[in-house]
C-alpha cells in the first residue's frame, strides 16, 4: 500500500511536467529568444535569406526543423523555405559531396581530418555574394553543425567572417542516468525518471524529444538508461521492446543507447546456476543476448557495468578478476559492434587498505589485458564525487588501457538542487591537472583524449541530474552543468569561463552588465560550496546514507569508509588523513614530481592539505593563520560568498520576468542557511577536540551541537530505493 501511495502524486506531477509551455526554464538554452538589435537582425537576416539545405534523412529532417524553429523565432521571420538550390541561396548546408564544386573549392578545407561529427562553418563570397556554407561529412555532422550556428546567433556573434573547423576531441560523450524501473532516481534531484516504462513502446513522449535535441546541442552522442546498480528486468523481451522504442526516437539526433547490465542476470532471468564468465554456458546465454539486443537496436552502444562493487555482484564472486568479466562480455558484443564500459569505482570492506588507493590497486595491473573494446571507466577522484579531490591517480597510470572519466553532473555531496554550483568549473580543475605520466604537461585531458597515449577509443561520461521537474534539473543554473558536461566532453580544452558565458547568453541575457558580475557569480559558486563544506583537503563529512548536509560526528556504520571519522580522523593531536609515505602511502599512486611534492606539507596545495596530511591545529598556514583559524576562516568564507551571490542576484531582477528571478533567489536563501548549518555543525563538532576558540570573523553558531546531531532525514530525495 505503501509503494502505491508514493506513486499517485508522482502520476500528477508527471502530468504537469507534459506542458512544458508552463515554464521558459523548460526551454533549456534553446529557447531562440527574439533579436531585438536591429542592426544584427538585419546582418542575421541577410545571412539565412535563402537556405539551401540538401539531405532527406531523419537527421536531416530533425536539422531544417530545428533551423526553421529557431530562425522563426529570433529573426521574427515567416516560415523559412529551405530548397536544394545552391546556386543564388545566402545559407548552404550539405555534405561535402553536396555541395557544388565552386562551394567545395572555396571551403579550402580537408574534412576527412573532422571524422563522422565534425563540421565547418565559413563565410565565403561566391558570385559577388555573402554566402555562409556549412558542410560536414555525414548528416550528423550537419546537425551539430546547426546547433552550433544557433547558439553562435543566440549569443548575438558576427558570421561575416567566420571560419569555423570544429569536430569533438572525445569519440563517446556519455549521460549515465540512474534511473531505477520504479522511476526513483539514485542521487535524482529532478523528480521521478523521465522514462516512463508502462507507456512504452507505443507512446513517444514529446519530452524525450526534447532530451535528445538538448544532448545533440552539446554533442553528447550517448546515454545509459538506467541505474548502475543494475536490475536486470532490463534484459529481458518485455523491456527491450521498450528500449528499442527510445533508441528509435533518439537515432536522428546521434544518441546511441547504451544498458547497464547486471552481472548476475544470467542466473536472474537466464535460468543458469552459475554467472562464471569463464563458464561456457555463461558465455554462451551473454551472446545470444547480446544478439537479441542488437535484433532490436543495430546501433546498440554496448553494456555498462558495475561490478564488485558496494555489492554488486561480479567476476571475484567466482575467484575472477576484473578482465575476465570485461572481456567475457566484450566477446559477445564484439560482433555487433558494441563496447562494455566497466567502472572502476570498487572498494571492499574486507580490504584494509586506504579506500583512496584501492581502484588503482585493482585495476593498474591490469593495463594492457582488456580488449580493445572495453572502456575502463574511472571517477574523477579517487574517493566518491567530492566538492574537490584530486584527480584519479589512474589517470595517465593506464597506457595500454582505454579509459573514460567519470563526472557527476547531479549533486550529490555538493547540495542536491537546491545550492547553486558551477560545476564546470571542477571538470576544468581536474581535466587541466598535470599527472606528470610522460613528464610535465600530462593532463588529465591528454590522458583523455589519447593525445597522451594512443587509445583505442576515448570517453567522458556523466551522472545524469535530469529529471521530470518542469525546468529538466531541480535548480534552474543546474542546467549550466549539463550544457558544460557537453561541451567539455566535445572538447576538454574549453574554460569554464567561456562555458558560463554562453550558457548565461543562451539562457538569460546578451546584456554585458548581467553576463559579467553572473559569470563572475557562477565562476566562484564550486569554490564557495568547497569552503562550507570541506576546506582545505577535508572530504566525505556527510551525514550517512543521502548526504545531504554534514555529519562529521558520524562513526557507527557497519564498514569503517562508511564513516566520516574515517576521513578526516580529528582527534586533540590535529586533523586529516595521513596518505604520505609515513601514513596510507596513497601519494605513491602518484607520478613524480608529484609524489614527493604531495608528501610534504609546506609544498602541498593547501586545497589538499587535510587530504594528504594529518596535521596538528597550530600548524601555521601560508597566510600566518593556525590551521585551526584556518579552517573555521574558510567556512566563514563560504557563507560569506553565498551572500554574495544573493546580492548579485537581487541586482539581476531587472533582466528576467518575475517568476525566474523569485524562484531562484528563494534557492538562494536555502543555501545560505544551509552554509550556515555546515559552517556551525563542522565547526562545533571539531572543536570538542582543537579546544580552541573561533577566531574573529567567525560568526557563533546559534545552535548546540546536540541539535545539529539530531537531525534526521528520513525522506531526503535520490536515496536507493528500499523495496528493491
Amino acid at each position: 500500500m505503501a509503494i502505491k501511495n508514493t506513486i499517485l502524486p508522482f502520476v500528477f506531477l508527471f502530468l504537469i511536467g507534459a506542458y512544458p509551455q508552463a515554464t521558459t526554464d523548460y526551454d533549456l538554452w534553446l529557447s531562440y529568444p527574439e533579436i531585438e538589435d536591429e542592426n544584427l537582425l538585419e546582418h542575421y537576416r541577410s545571412q539565412t535569406s535563402t537556405i539551401a539545405f540538401t539531405g532527406t534523412s531523419a537527421t536531416i529532417q530533425v536539422a531544417k526543423k530545428e533551423l526553421q524553429m529557431a530562425l522563426e523565432k529570433m529573426l521574427g521571420k515567416t516560415p523559412v523555405k529551405m530548397d536544394t538550390d545552391q546556386s543564388n541561396a545566402a545559407l548552404v548546408i550539405g555534405t561535402k559531396h553536396q555541395l557544388t564544386s565552386a562551394l567545395q573549392g572555396m571551403l579550402a578545407i580537408d574534412l576527412k581530418h573532422l571524422g563522422n561529427e565534425g563540421f565547418v562553418l565559413k563565410a565565403v563570397v561566391h558570385k559577388e555574394k555573402n554566402v555562409l556554407v556549412l558542410s560536414a561529412n555525414s548528416d550528423i555532422g550537419l546537425l551539430y553543425g546547426v546547433f552550433r550556428l544557433l547558439e553562435l546567433m543566440g549569443q548575438h556573434r558576427p558570421l561575416d567572417q567566420i571560419t569555423l573547423v570544429d569536430a569533438p576531441k572525445i569519440d563517446l560523450r556519455m549521460l549515465n542516468h540512474w534511473d531505477n524501473l520504479d522511476r526513483t532516481v539514485e542521487r535524482g534531484y529532478a523528480g521521478f525518471s523521465i522514462w516512463n516504462w508502462q507507456k512504452l513502446p507505443e507512446y513517444i513522449d514529446p519530452r524525450y524529444l526534447d532530451y535528445a535535441r538538448a544532448n545533440a546541442s552539446i554533442g553528447i552522442n550517448a546515454i545509459s538508461l538506467t541505474n548502475v546498480n543494475a536490475n536486470a528486468l532490463i534484459l529481458t523481451p518485455i523491456y527491450l521492446e521498450k528500449v528499442q522504442a527510445l533508441a528509435n526516437a533518439f537515432r536522428p539526433y546521434g544518441v546511441k543507447i547504451f544498458l547497464t547490465a547486471r552481472f548476475s542476470a544470467p542466473l536472474e532471468i537466464g535460468g543458469l546456476g552459475t554467472a562464471d564468465p569463464l563458464d561456457q554456458n555463461v558465455r554462451e546465454w551473454w551472446a545470444t543476448k547480446a544478439s537479441e539486443i542488437y535484433a532490436h537496436i543495430p546501433d546498440f552502444g554496448g553494456f555498462l557495468v558495475k561490478a564488485n562493487s558496494e555489492g554488486q555482484p561480479g567476476p571475484q564472486n567466482y575467484g575472477r578478476n576484473h578482465v575476465d568479466g570485461a572481456n567475457m562480455l566484450a566477446k559477445a558484443l564484439e560482433p555487433h559492434g558494441g563496447r562494455v564500459i566497466w567502472r572502476a569505482f570498487v572498494y571492499s570492506e574486507h580490504d584494509a587498505e586506504d579506500r583512496a588507493k584501492q581502484a588503482y590497486s585493482e585495476f593498474v595491473p591490469y593495463d594492457g589485458q582488456f580488449m580493445d573494446n572495453v572502456l575502463v571507466q574511472t571517477k574523477n577522484g579517487p574517493i566518491d564525487f567530492q566538492p574537490r579531490e584530486p584527480f584519479h591517480p589512474m589517470f595517465g597510470a593506464m597506457p595500454k588501457t582505454s579509459q573514460a572519466i567519470e563526472f557527476q553532473i547531479t549533486q550529490e555531496y555538493l547540495g542536491f538542487s537546491t545550492h547553486l554550483v558551477f560545476l564546470p568549473k571542477l571538470f576544468e580543475e581536474v581535466l587541466d591537472a598535470d599527472t606528470y605520466s610522460k613528464g610535465e604537461g600530462s593532463t588529465v585531458a591528454k590522458a583523455m583524449d589519447g593525445s597522451l597515449y594512443d587509445k583505442k577509443v576515448t570517453g567522458m561520461v556523466g551522472v545524469a541530474n535530469v529529471g521530470t521537474d518542469l525546468n529538466w534539473t531541480g535548480h534552474p543554473f543546474a542546467q549550466a552543468n549539463w550544457y558544460g558536461f557537453g561541451r567539455l566532453a566535445w572538447d576538454p580544452y574549453l574554460d569554464a569561463e567561456t562555458i558560463a558565458e554562453e550558457w548565461l547568453r543562451l539562457t538569460y541575457s546578451n546584456e554585458a552588465s548581467f553576463v559579467e558580475p553572473m559569470k563572475e557569480l557562477l565562476i566562484y559558486s564550486r569554490e564557495a560550496v568547497v569552503n562550507y563544506m570541506n576546506p582545505l583537503g577535508l572530504h566525505h563529512i556527510f551525514d550517512t546514507g543521502h548526504h545531504y548536509g554534514p555529519g562529521p560526528w558520524v562513526s557507527e556504520l557497519g564498514r569503517p569508509e562508511w564513516n566520516p571519522t574515517y576521513y578526516h580522523n580529528a582527534d586533540e593531536h590535529g586533523i586529516g588523513f595521513n596518505r604520505t609515505s609515513t601514513g596510507s602511502n596513497a601519494i605513491a599512486q602518484y607520478a613524480e614530481p608529484l609524489r614527493s611534492r604531495w608528501n610534504d606539507p609546506s609544498t602541498t596545495p593547501e586545497k589538499y592539505l587535510l587530504w594528504f596530511h594529518h596535521l596538528p591545529w597550530d600548524y601555521t598556514l601560508k597566510d600566518g593563520h593556525t590551521l585551526w583559524d584556518g579552517i573555521a576562516l574558510k567556512y566563514q568564507e563560504g557563507v560569506d560568498q553565498v551572500a554574495d551571490m544573493i546580492a548579485t542576484w537581487e541586482k539581476m531582477a531587472p533582466y528576467l520576468a518575475k517568476e525566474r528571478h523569485h524562484e531562484v533567489a528563494m534557492l538562494l536563501q536555502i543555501q545560505l542557511k544551509e552554509a550556515k548549518w555546515w559552517r556551525d555543525a563542522c565547526l562545533m563538532y571539531f572543536q570538542t577536540f582543537s579546544k580552541r576558540e573561533l577566531p574573529n570573523g567567525v560568526e557563533k553558531p546559534i545552535h548546540t551541537l546536540e541539535h545539529f546531531k539530531a537531525l534526521k532525514f528520513p525522506f531526503a530525495p535520490g536515496i536507493r530505493p528500499q523495496w528493491d
